[in-house]
């Protein structure tokens, strides 16, 4: 049995053979504190900006164990506060097997793996496709202020 393999092109692939696809790292920097999100999508959207990516994608990691990426409405405060209730409640400070870091860094470990420490997006004419009501956010899910870095890694014409 055969398959035929089936090819669609636009006229941006027609002309996008053949280009040399850039990489650009970048690292950010983010004072968490006290299991708060923080919304970093203007952040992402200046270093488009600086950069001058028209087209491409956007991988970003968050470099630790026990916060998060989310991408979630950015229009209504609320949203947010029931997932973070919602996070206490499915992972709460209770007694585990790990402890050595303190009550809350099991619990935070446990909030990482229900979320996503990597996300990827396209951009697309120097804008960053994210949905009408949609944000960029940064999930601290330990007690205490923290520096967290989230590496940016662009691929793009």
């Amino acid at each position: 049995m055969s398959f035929q393999k089936q090819l669609y092109y636009s006229v941006y692939d027609i002309l996008s053979i053949g280009k040399k696809m850039s990489q650009i790292f970048k690292k950010l920097s983010f004072k968490t504190s006290n299991k708060k999100f923080l919304d970093i999508t203007n952040d992402i959207k200046e270093e488009i900006n600086r950069f001058e990516i028209i087209d491409g994608l956007l991988n970003l990691s968050i470099m630790h164990t026990s916060c998060s990426l989310l991408i979630q409405e950015n229009a209504d405060p609320s949203v947010l506060k029931d997932i973070r209730i919602f996070l206490e409640q499915i992972a709460p400070e209770k007694k585990y097997n790990h402890e050595s870091e303190g009550p809350d860094d099991m619990p935070a470990h446990l909030k990482s793996l229900l979320t996503q420490t990597h996300l990827s997006l396209s951009i697309r004419n120097r804008e960053l496709i994210l949905g009408t009501w949609q944000g960029i956010f940064l999930l601290e899910h330990r007690l205490s202020d923290r520096i967290r870095h989230v590496q940016l890694h662009f691929i793009s014409d």
